[in-house]
């Protein structure tokens, strides 16, 4: 790792300077947590396709892809265009803007439970609008979620995010007995835990497949059945379709898997590679967000922000959207190439690795401590992770491919089979 290590500051001298600056101002020298990395990480000039370039004009095929939200790849012309014409007539107005309609009118299609829709500026900010309005609906207060799941740094729905989930992930939060934390694909487990907190179970939040915490797809048979306890409870099923939304076909993948759920949450991909979180739900559960006619102790108050539904965040959705739509085919290719660095990677391994993930969605677990399946964050954790994120890092230093160390991988519709046999390749080399 040393030889990765030292190949690594060879290459990015002009970099470490830069990150040295950015540590004097921001913490940890980021602003986002996971973007840090030992020794530091590169800094980015440039992005096009399915590459990026940093200041020392390194190239690397990006498999991280703006947190997995640019399916068309870096800086796509027809998004591009349509951003350019819309900051040509400006880029915020702060006021009800055409280009929302058109949004909001092409999820309303495509997600049939986006009967009302409203729109912040990150996930984080719509998964705890989403559970805040379940709690207005139901009148209790306990959201359940899944050990690993990540929706943000939401303080309702920031516990058990990492392992050992036991443990507080944070200081300066409080009422974390309002958040319990139920397994993952275990269906019996989850409910007996769902039942000791039904009088005042408020609703399930669930990603279908688990994204930060290993790439990890629910079954169709535990979410139907998660999702018949909260019907019968009166609670309200939430959906984190962040990360899933539009990214394994044209809408969301819960009707692939007959589930009912009362409310959605989306962004990344429906963002075009702008800043969007969406709030999507059944007209009588989005109708407590009317505040209209309604008291403080009815309404819930969701959604706002000065830069929600901004026109340059709507524009780049609608031609992102638009761009999916026109091309069915993307589906296809992205889907095919997941399957084929699932196997590819799979079938090199000789056992020492266990590949997860979805369509387009990948990810690598160094097995450890016995470890003979991933469908859970507690299995994913116990893998070796220092393994996984020295992997990463020895790709970015020694091959020009970049995974945000530690994390699952994207595949855009720029990426082609030859970039996935050159990732297999580095992986096993």
């Amino acid at each position: 790792m040393e030889d990765y290590q030292s190949e690594y500051k060879t290459k990015t001298k002009r970099s470490a300077k830069i990150f040295a600056r950015s540590s004097q101002l921001h913490v940890n020298g980021v602003s986002h947590n996971i973007r840090y990395y030992d020794p530091y990480p590169f800094v980015v000039k440039s992005s096009h396709g399915k590459n990026l370039v940093d200041v020392d004009d390194n190239k690397y095929t990006d498999y991280w892809m703006g947190h997995w939200s640019l399916i068309l790849g870096h800086g796509q012309k027809n998004v591009k265009e349509s951003l350019k014409k819309q900051i040509e007539k400006s880029w915020m107005y702060g006021t009800v803007n055409e280009q929302t309609v058109k949004l909001s009118e092409m999820i309303s299609k495509a997600v049939p439970v986006a009967e009302k829709i409203r729109y912040v500026t990150s996930g984080t900010e719509a998964t705890m609008y989403a559970v805040r309005l379940a709690r207005s609906v139901t009148g209790k207060k306990i959201i359940a979620k899944i050990d690993g799941g990540w929706h943000g740094y939401t303080s309702d729905l920031l516990k058990s995010v990492n392992w050992p989930f036991t443990e507080s992930e944070s200081s300066g939060i409080i009422n974390e007995e309002k958040i319990v934390s139920i397994p993952y694909n275990d269906l019996k487990g989850s409910l007996k835990i769902l039942k000791k907190y039904a009088k005042d179970l408020a609703g399930v939040i669930i990603e279908p497949v688990l994204g930060g915490a290993g790439c990890i797809p629910a079954t169709q048979d535990y979410l139907r059945g998660v999702q018949e306890f909260v019907h019968k409870n009166n609670s309200l099923l939430i959906l984190d379709e962040i990360v899933t939304g539009f990214r394994f076909r044209y809408g969301c993948i819960y009707p692939t898997m007959n589930l009912d759920p009362d409310i959605v949450t989306l962004g990344k991909i429906v963002g075009g590679g702008m800043a969007i979180g969406v709030i999507c739900g059944k007209k009588e559960i989005m109708a407590h967000a009317d505040t209209n006619d309604k008291k403080k102790s009815e309404r819930s108050y969701i959604g706002g922000g000065t830069f929600s539904a901004n026109p340059t965040s709507m524009t780049s959705g609608f031609a992102t959207l638009t761009e999916l739509k026109n091309n069915s085919s993307t589906y296809d290719k992205i889907n095919d190439l997941g399957d084929y660095a699932r196997k590819e990677l799979g079938k090199s391994s000789e056992g020492k690795m266990i590949v997860t993930g979805k369509g387009s969605l990948f990810m690598t677990h160094f097995v450890k401590d016995g470890i003979t399946e991933v469908v859970n964050a507690s299995q994913a954790s116990r893998c070796d992770t220092k393994a996984l994120h020295d992997h990463h890092f020895k790709m970015i230093s020694h091959d020009g491919i970049f995974f945000l160390p530690g994390k699952l991988g994207a595949i855009s519709i720029t990426h082609t089979k030859q970039d996935i046999k050159r990732m297999v390749l580095a992986t096993n080399s």
